[in-house]
């Protein structure tokens, strides 16, 4: 938001530095971003005086001048008709940079020397007139700068408004600001609508079929106008704010929307179909064209302002090209209206165009305001366009927004601030900003903010107001009274953080990707039709087809970031991501959210040296990462078994497992298949896990139980078993398990083996027993007994044997 400084003393005597002004505004939670010198691109353009002047020998239409500039006779070349010789006139010196972006440079202009350029009115920027060169009163000076000249000399206050105070996307509002900070008092724009001849219920009709979308439409009509050029004031006050200026008819609208904060629109009310309006949605594939020229595709959700025939403007955002005004329109209906926020934002985004209208309508414009900007509107146009006005307005308000009242108690807002006002300080301070305050005892106070402050709905949000009216700075710094009460332990967020610990100790980096992905990602992962993850919400503005749904998985956002470092050099990658994914329910429920946890590792294991050939990285490394952060959490009772069905078909068969805890599945581990490499662009083997947050957490154990190591010897045995290959290690774990054996310790595999003389269809496992008391040492013949036991029911149970001796 721009504001001249200018052009607030309109509104509110300001005696106060620009700068100290701008702190004020700031602490008062305006934040000013910065102060410009309106005139400043001004500061190489002079005063010159034509002292010589004769035709261009080579171009008929230029002449080559001399003028002086103060410090010398330059001279300039110039093909204006209105100069002649001893008109005072601006000066462009070489060097100058216009506010147009041209950049003002010595040269030669058909074999004459030029050492600048005479301006107009539109070349510098003070006016629209640019058919001849600006001509200067005799009170000037040669050399001195036209800033100074003209008496030039504005500021233009930047402001980094929140979303949350449309109130001040105006020049009122800002003012309004301004007279609090100062405390002093607000002068509101005299506006008188003059009488009108013809009823305005003769000429125009105005009928809403959507009030959700639009609660109030109202609309005048100014007949017998002419459109032209805008007087220099208004112009000025548009050009000091960035908006160029149309004609008078446009420009007035922009006046208002720039001063109260209220878009408009004015049509041509001869184009009009059956001189009547009718706001409603469009329908599904309509087109339109807007004043831009482009024809858009609209939704059903889209609001339109028709006529008789159709669709004549974008309700909210911008009008059509078949209603604007045009230099031979004498008739116009001027639209002033409340736009739902919601509905303006959506169609904004939709159609990718952003106004200056659409940015207030979307942040909740004055209800209340609409009636006057249009008188205001109403007036200026008869002024300025000599039209004449239809008696009357019409003014459709079928849901009339609610008063909003709120209840402040005087001795809760001192509390919380930390501050010591009395019930009169705190009214003085809210009528500053014209709040309505009421005293119902000796603590409360009745507040009715005014319908431009739609972020004031709470009593928490009239606190605010009072504090940043007294002033931050001004409040002294207290201790809270209250006793801290330490909190539950959150056992989530005790998980999140001992995650994070883990994988970052096995050498992950942690990444953020975006809540988005691609409507194929599911298909470059390869799920098929049932897989929940198929279930994608789709976004109905997207910012690019690559994030055009939410994801339903974050593997597709670890791939791409691994793709991306891939092309930086990046091959070895060890990433996690903790993230929400989400799934379609129903059109009238939210989507449901799931939190996981998902990571890539690629590459090498260990990096290639001198003394090491290296190696890549496999699945029983991915596996121990996960067996790491499961141990980590103290979640017992971790199995792996072979992934069942194709839900995972992402994954390579033989090279993943899934994770069960108890009777549940924790998720996924192993290889990503090539197709999916290739899907994504990588050329190198890559493993995964993914896990869903909840069940882990849901198996975490409050914490690991010492247990004294043996002071007794451990004794092992090892035996080969040959078996199908279809015997899993686990199963032999669990049968072994189940037989309850004494002093059996450990189990594990320490070697696995196909080929001769290990027949087809078979294979070797190594496996090793390790047995052990904690009361005594074993004996040999007690350890061959138990190891008897429990070979000899392993190969009747698997159906192996013991290799020949």
């Amino acid at each position: 938001m721009k504001a001249s400084l200018s052009w607030l003393k309109d509104y509110v005597t300001i005696d106060m530095d620009v700068v100290k002004l701008a702190e004020a505004l700031t602490m008062a939670g305006l934040e000013v971003e910065a102060l410009v010198d309106r005139y400043g691109y001004l500061d190489q353009v002079v005063v010159g005086r034509i002292v010589e002047m004769a035709p261009h020998p080579e171009a008929d239409r230029l002449s080559v001048c001399g003028v002086d500039v103060g410090t010398g006779v330059k001279p300039v070349v110039c093909g204006a008709s209105n100069i002649k010789e001893g008109n005072l006139v601006p000066v462009a010196l070489p060097g100058a940079r216009l506010l147009s972006g041209d950049t003002i440079e010595a040269g030669q202009i058909q074999g004459q020397a030029s050492e600048g350029m005479l301006c107009s009115q539109a070349e510098l920027a003070l006016g629209m007139d640019g058919s001849g060169i600006l001509l200067l009163s005799e009170t000037a000076r040669p050399g001195l700068g036209i800033a100074f000249a003209l008496s030039l000399s504005d500021t233009i206050i930047e402001f980094d408004l929140t979303p949350n105070r449309s109130d001040c996307l105006s020049i009122i509002g800002i003012a309004r600001e301004v007279a609090a900070i100062l405390k002093t008092t607000l002068k509101y724009p005299e506006v008188k609508v003059p009488p009108g001849e013809t009823s305005i219920e003769e000429l125009a009709s105005i009928t809403i079929e959507a009030p959700d979308h639009c609660p109030r439409y109202t609309a005048m009509v100014v007949t017998d106008l002419s459109v032209g050029p805008s007087p220099f004031w208004l112009q000025d006050r548009l050009l000091s704010v960035g908006i160029r200026t149309i004609n008078n008819v446009v420009d007035v609208t922009n006046f208002v929307l720039m001063e109260m904060g209220q878009p408009l629109h004015a049509f041509d009310f001869d184009r009009l179909a059956e001189h009547r309006i009718v706001v409603k949605t469009a329908e599904e594939g309509q087109s339109f064209k807007t004043l831009d020229g482009l024809e858009r595709t609209l939704g059903p959700d889209t609001l339109m302002i028709s006529d008789g025939k159709g669709p004549v403007a974008l309700a909210g955002i911008m009008g059509g090209l078949e209603s604007e005004i045009q230099d031979y329109t004498t008739k116009v209906l001027i639209e002033s209206a409340y736009f739902n926020p919601i509905t303006t934002r959506r169609t904004a985004r939709r159609l990718g165009l952003n106004t200056e209208s659409s940015y207030r309508f979307e942040r909740g414009v004055d209800p209340a305001g609409i009636r006057k900007a249009l008188d205001r509107a109403a007036q200026l146009m008869v002024e300025i366009a000599g039209g004449k006005l239809a008696e009357g307005v019409v003014d459709v308000y079928p849901r009339p927004i609610p008063e909003r009242v709120i209840d402040l108690s005087v001795k809760r807002t001192n509390r919380l601030l930390g501050t010591f006002l009395t019930q009169d300080e705190v009214g003085a301070y809210l009528k500053s900003v014209e709040l309505d305050v009421e005293p119902l005892d000796e603590d409360r106070l009745r507040i009715v903010p005014p319908t431009f402050r739609v972020d004031i709905t709470r009593p928490e949000d009239v606190m605010e107001e009072v504090a940043r009216l007294k002033g931050y700075d001004e409040i002294p710094t207290t201790h809270p009274v209250s006793h801290v009460v330490a909190g539950k332990p959150d056992k989530k967020l005790q998980a999140r953080h001992r995650l994070r610990e883990l994988l970052a100790g096995c050498g992950f980096s942690e990444i953020v990707t975006y809540s988005f992905m691609s409507g194929d990602a599911c298909d470059q992962l390869l799920l098929n039709d049932q897989d929940q993850r198929r279930q994608m919400v789709t976004i109905l503005n997207p910012l690019t087809e690559e994030q055009s749904v939410m994801r339903s998985s974050l593997l597709p956002g670890l791939l791409a970031a691994m793709y991306r470092n891939g092309k930086y050099g990046n091959e070895n990658l060890m990433i996690f991501e903790l993230g929400k994914v989400f799934f379609h329910t129903s059109q009238d429920q939210l989507p449901e959210e799931i939190e996981m946890i998902s990571g890539l590792w690629t590459g090498e294991r260990q990096a290639k040296t001198w003394h090491f050939k290296g190696a890549e990285v496999d699945f029983y490394d991915m596996k121990g990462v996960v067996e790491a952060v499961c141990d980590g959490l103290n979640i017992t009772g971790v199995r792996f078994a072979p992934i069942t069905g194709n839900d995972n078909s992402y994954l390579r068969p033989g090279y993943a497992a899934q994770i069960n805890a108890g009777n549940e599945m924790l998720g996924t581990v192993g290889e990503l298949s090539q197709q999916v490499l290739t899907n994504f662009g990588l050329k190198h083997i890559a493993y995964c896990f993914d896990f869903k947050f909840d069940r882990l957490v849901d198996h975490v154990s409050d914490g690991k139980r010492a247990q004294t190591p043996s002071r007794f010897p451990a004794t092992t045995r090892d035996i080969a078993l040959i078996l199908d290959n279809t015997v899993q290690a686990q199963a032999i774990f669990d049968f072994i398990e189940s037989m309850g054996q004494a002093f059996l310790e450990r189990v594990e595999i320490f070697d696995v083996y196909t080929g001769s003389p290990v027949p087809e269809g078979r294979k070797s496992l190594g496996v090793r027993f390790t047995y052990q008391s904690y009361e005594r040492s074993l004996t040999d013949r007690e350890v061959d007994k138990i190891h008897e036991t429990v070979t000899r029911e392993a190969l009747k149970e698997f159906n192996a044997q013991l290799p020949p001796s």
